[in-house]
């Protein structure tokens, strides 16, 4: 991990991944528009995901699969669902559906939600599960009525966790094709309303060209981690925290903003410690290494660096509790010592699809709300028509849309 002084960073600190079309993706989603399960089928093949006859997984499949994965781990599924779905019910509980009265006139608005969704659920370096959980769970509370989930080379633990957090319909395909086959549909596959979930360059780079067939959450890049942390905090915590991030893939980013270089090489030496038994060290050794300390003089320049940089994950390790607010764009956010950023993948309840690459700037992350449709009605009274109207027929007049100040002044007659 670099450790370099605040007054010494460069903008290369604050630099995005900008999604570019990628032509073979382009390629491969034409080909499925066009031939449908005879492409999805080639591409499987073709990127290593076996000869697959049968994109769906059948009910004796599921039972199967479920059957082979332990109680233990079923039994963490389960509880990782209770608090997704906990936390997903109050967030629907916070909108409620309204109707007011504005200049005589009846306005309001219906929480709608969308008819089908596609989760897409990474299955390269290792098995999702808890993606499986983070999509589908939130997509059923908001009362989704087809749900479905795409993983390539699907496993077990995989399979369970999507049946139990209630998808409608499992398929073992990955990749762009899944991405297509979800946006466009095929001869087996029914096209859905909605895709999220995360993914590689490939599948960002799908679901930025298929953005309008239908609609998407976010375009995410690799993962990403930022630590602001006091003296005071624990750098055994911190470094495994770190690690945590970097152990995703290659392109994984780490960050800690700390006060003082003493600290930071606390935190480093720990880190490389922990990396010399590490089972991902492969991965997990090359994107630390491009990880970056920070050393800052104020608490002012850490929210600033924070703020701008708008994490994915935000972890603040500070004694300093009334800055907290003033923390004000990241994906998801971790207070204390004891909130690992590992709890939020996993088990505690907030979800952990979240806006990576500065996407926290203005937006947040997976949610409930991602699930189901704000949309306005308006009964206009006769009794209290004519102020509405010939307020209407002015702006139409001002802007030379004519038949539009026809319509409101038939109405006034």
């Amino acid at each position: 991990m670099k450790i370099c002084n605040y007054n010494k960073l460069d903008e290369s600190f604050f630099s995005k991944i900008e999604f570019e079309n990628i032509s073979s993706v382009n390629e491969i989603i034409n080909d499925v528009r066009k031939n449908g399960d005879k492409a999805i089928r080639k591409y499987t093949k073709n990127f290593g995901d076996g000869d697959i006859k049968k994109f769906r997984l059948t009910d004796e499949e599921i039972k199967e699969a479920i059957a082979n994965v332990d109680k233990k781990t079923i039994d963490t599924i389960k509880f990782a669902i209770k608090n997704v779905k906990e936390f997903a019910k109050a967030q629907l509980n916070s909108i409620k559906e309204i109707e007011v009265n504005i200049n005589g006139n009846t306005l309001g608005h219906k929480i709608i939600p969308i008819d089908s969704v596609g989760c897409y659920i990474p299955g390269g370096n290792y098995p999702l599960p808890s993606s499986a959980i983070m999509t589908i769970v939130p997509a059923k509370a908001a009362g989704v009525k087809r749900v479905i989930a795409m993983s390539p080379k699907i496993q077990d633990v995989t399979v369970a966790a999507a049946y139990y957090a209630g998808a409608d319909e499992i398929y073992r395909i990955g990749g762009v094709q899944a991405v297509a086959a979800m946006a466009y549909g095929s001869e087996t596959i029914k096209k859905v309303n909605k895709i999220v979930g995360p993914g590689n360059k490939f599948v960002t780079s799908a679901k930025k060209q298929v953005f309008g067939e239908c609609g998407i959450d976010f375009l995410a890049g690799p993962s990403e981690v930022l630590i602001v942390a006091d003296n005071n905090a624990n750098p055994d915590f911190i470094a495994s925290d770190l690690l945590a991030q970097c152990e995703h893939d290659k392109d994984a980013r780490a960050f800690l903003i700390c006060f003082s270089s003493e600290f930071a090489k606390k935190v480093d030496k720990k880190a490389k410690e922990y990396l010399k038994t590490l089972k991902t060290k492969e991965i997990a050794q090359v994107s630390y290494d491009k990880s970056i300390a920070v050393i800052v003089n104020s608490i002012e320049q850490a929210i600033e660096l924070s703020n701008k940089k708008a994490p994915e994950h935000l972890e603040l390790c500070l004694e300093n509790a009334q800055n907290i607010m003033k923390f004000t764009n990241y994906g998801s956010l971790f207070i204390g010592n004891y909130s690992a950023e590992v709890f939020g993948d996993y088990v505690s309840g907030t979800n952990h699809t979240l806006p990576t690459n500065q996407v926290a700037k203005y937006s947040g992350g997976l949610s409930v709300f991602d699930y189901f449709k704000i949309q306005t009605y308006q009964i206009i009274n006769k009794n209290s028509i004519k102020e509405t109207a010939l307020n209407a027929s002015r702006l139409a007049e001002k802007e030379g849309l004519f038949a539009h100040k026809l319509a409101a002044d038939v109405r006034i007659k």
